[in-house]
């Protein structure tokens, strides 16, 4: 068994190669340009770490492994447009560099090579993995699209927030984990139960994610804490604490989410802190990282080969950045 350290080093290796033609350069460079920015590439190694928990990852694993990388860049290109974002990891993004026009179509190509890829498994499961591939893409769709939806309303409630997540984030790490899975040869209730993993995982590494932006270590975080609340994005932090605040916290909120006082993110954080949302959020993102656990425990293979996916979890929901 391999960590998901190692399996992340074996998978950059593997993915620096040509993924598309040489010309035109034009259509092609942007997609290298955000290829190497890199990132954690937890989706991808998901792919190789399920098929491990099984058998021995084979070559069929790399491939699925490579279309999910470019899937998920693909999206990556797409949301940034929708979004109006300068930057990713730091660095322009992809229509910022190259204009809009030329990123829609880079993204575009991007996702005709991630099923590429798909083309070359073998027969005896590319129906189930393509299947699983597209129900997927398609929720994810289902989720961006869902997410513009929420910024034009002025309430949203937790239920409507999670099942955004859920299909946004969550089902495409528990989607890789399962193919992963079927290239490994499991059986259908291990598949399940992998696919619950991930996507309650996913929505642990959400929590956790929206409580670092207003709680976390700006050193440790690598960005200014308070992004969120400056943009008044609606998170599991904001959600709950319009639903459970008093009256007077709640129209101290309105009233920030109204305007943009040069103290908002710390007249914010005070009612967070007031109302008790922050202690809220933990418990949410370690309630939803037992169940995750849980279910990883309930696969039936033998524990020792669980552990990797045991100790990134772990690694993934109590980081600080």
């Amino acid at each position: 068994m391999h960590s998901f350290e190692s399996l992340a080093q074996q998978f950059a290796q593997h993915f620096q190669t040509e993924h598309f033609p040489a010309e035109p350069a034009t259509l092609y460079d942007p997609n290298r340009y955000i290829l190497q920015l890199g990132g954690k590439r937890v989706r991808p190694v998901g792919v190789l770490m399920g098929n491990e928990l099984f058998d021995d990852v084979n070559a069929d694993a790399w491939k699925v492994a490579t279309a999910v990388e470019l899937f998920h860049n693909f999206t990556l290109i797409h949301d940034d447009i929708m979004d109006a974002a300068p930057l990713r990891r730091g660095m322009a993004t992809v229509h910022e560099k190259y204009g809009q026009s030329t990123a829609l179509l880079a993204g575009d190509v991007m996702l005709v090579a991630a099923y590429d890829y798909l083309n070359k498994i073998g027969n005896g499961y590319r129906y189930a993995i393509n299947a699983l591939f597209n129900q997927t893409a398609r929720e994810v769709c289902e989720g961006q699209q869902l997410d513009m939806d929420f910024e034009k309303r002025e309430s949203v409630g937790l239920h409507e927030y999670l099942q955004m997540i859920n299909l946004k984030t969550s089902v495409l790490l528990a989607a890789s984990l399962k193919m992963g899975a079927i290239l490994g040869g499991a059986l259908e209730r291990n598949q399940n139960l992998l696919y619950e993993f991930g996507r309650k995982l996913g929505l642990a590494f959400q929590v956790q994610d929206d409580y670092l932006d207003a709680f976390g270590d700006p050193e440790k975080f690598g960005k200014q804490v308070g992004g969120d609340i400056k943009s008044n994005k609606k998170t599991f932090l904001l959600i709950h604490a319009l639903e459970t605040a008093d009256a007077a916290q709640r129209q101290e909120l309105h009233a920030c989410l109204a305007g943009d006082p040069p103290d908002k993110v710390d007249r914010v954080l005070a009612v967070f802190r007031a109302s008790g949302v922050d202690a809220w959020a933990l418990e949410l993102k370690e309630r939803y990282l037992a169940e995750a656990l849980q279910h990883l425990d309930d696969v039936a293979v033998l524990s020792k080969r669980k552990e990797p996916l045991r100790e990134l979890a772990l690694f993934l929901i109590h980081r600080d950045n």
